[in-house]
């Protein structure tokens, strides 16, 4: 297969390159690739938890009194706006870091 790059995702991994952290475009590549499937798998799973919370808050809401309908969908998508970022940053880019070995790559 062959790709394009723009001249600043060029740049980016000149950069990369530059720290002497990885040893080849393709190096730089491969981690890019391994956290992209790793957001993937993350953001399935809170779409997932997300389809959960939904079935949960319809459920309650047949033994609630009524609210006003944007009240609740602004409550719930404050959370899971909440949620997401707590994943994203825990998840995703910390765990994810941290176990890259770049010279496996």
């Amino acid at each position: 297969m062959s790709i394009s790059l723009s001249p600043a995702q060029e740049r980016l991994i000149q950069t990369k390159l530059q720290t002497g952290k990885y040893n080849s475009a393709e190096a730089v590549l491969e981690i890019a690739l391994r956290l992209l499937d790793k957001y993937d798998l993350a953001d399935a799973e809170w779409s997932e938890d997300v389809g959960e919370k939904i079935d949960a808050a319809i459920s309650a809401s047949a033994q609630t009194l009524p609210i006003d309908g944007e009240t609740f969908v602004n409550q719930i998508l404050e959370r899971f706006q909440q949620k997401r970022i707590e994943i994203d940053f825990n998840r995703f880019w910390a765990d994810s870091y941290d176990k890259i070995d770049p010279l496996r790559v």
